[in-house]
């Protein structure tokens, strides 16, 4: 039988394909709502946190966007039966096995901050329950500890952020993957994912309103953060260019042109990034406080990032040491 032919989803130097490319999005989605949450939740909600359409959508999303990643991850293993080893037999040496104990610490302590805020609905839903008024009772004694948890919680959310791009860097044979600066990279595309799928899910379905201070505060957080998402991927890239060598190579595979490259330019840097920077500066106030707006700026950069994922993953493994 003849190899098949290089197409950008199959080549010879290929290793993690798709399914890696959406467990990453995943978890840096999760990890950048977690990030804002918090800092809402300080800044401008405070006691009324439960109250609030974006933390439900955290509530709902966070936990469900690992548990999903980690399925997709486990059916890709080359022996998916055995992963209960790495959930219980850590490697300090392992990348792989160390993030198994980031995300187990990290969906602990992040059930119990979200079972915290949501306490008093929980104990509603669980009224009709004899046999599980413990619970409520539990969560009353220990809502003192929730403030505390969080600068925690906040710890636990930037590394499993940035983990996600220090096990691409570990691929030490790929010179597009093996740089310092895709974990910072990640995180914070991760929190520009964390937003937009943050203002989707409240505005259509928990009815946020679009004048909430909530929801102004996000956009505030918004705009930064894509812009220094911008700065690290031109020092990403720069960084690459001078390094010479492979290296140089590398940059010129996956931006010079081809496929990929045209992934980047249109979908990532101009619908991901450009085009909702320039609706948000030159759109009208009434415009940007439509729930069509919102519903369509958040879903050009929540697309964007997800594009953003698959394109580092392969077109940093199309070229070799």
């Amino acid at each position: 039988m003849s190899p098949k032919p290089n197409t950008p989803f199959h080549f010879e130097s290929l290793v993690w394909d798709w399914p890696i490319a959406i467990y990453l999005f995943l978890i840096g989605v999760s990890a950048g709502m977690v990030v804002v949450s918090l800092l809402m939740k300080r800044r401008v909600l405070g006691e009324e946190a439960a109250q609030s359409g974006l933390l439900k959508s955290t509530a709902i999303i966070a936990p469900l966007a690992v548990i999903f990643g980690l399925f997709i991850l486990i059916l890709h293993l080359t022996r998916p039966w055995t992963f209960w080893k790495l959930m219980f037999f850590y490697s300090t040496s392992s990348v792989m096995s160390l993030g198994v104990m980031l995300f187990q610490v990290y969906m602990g302590v992040l059930l119990l901050w979200l079972a915290l805020i949501f306490r008093h609905w929980l104990t509603a839903l669980l009224q009709p329950y004899p046999k599980l008024s413990w619970v409520g009772t539990i969560l009353s004694k220990i809502a003192p500890i929730e403030r505390k948890l969080e600068p925690f919680m906040l710890f636990l959310a930037v590394a499993l952020g940035a983990y996600t791009g220090f096990l691409l860097s570990a691929l030490k044979s790929y010179p597009l993957l093996n740089n310092p600066v895709l974990p910072v990279l990640f995180l914070f595309s991760g929190v520009s994912s964390g937003i937009a799928a943050m203002v989707l899910c409240a505005v259509a379905f928990f009815k946020e309103p679009v004048d909430s201070p909530a929801l102004a505060f996000v956009h505030r957080l918004e705009k930064p953060v894509v812009w220094l998402e911008l700065f690290l991927l031109l020092a990403f890239f720069t960084g690459l260019w001078f390094g010479g060598g492979q290296k140089e190579v590398a940059v010129a595979v996956a931006i010079g042109g081809g496929f990929w490259a045209s992934m980047f330019w249109f979908w990532v840097i101009g619908c991901g990034m450009v085009l909702p920077l320039a609706l948000n500066r030159y759109c009208s106030h009434n415009v940007r406080h439509r729930t069509s707006f919102l519903l369509t700026v958040s879903g050009l950069s929540l697309f964007g990032v997800f594009v953003l994922r698959f394109f580092i993953l392969y077109a940093g493994q199309m070229t070799v040491v």
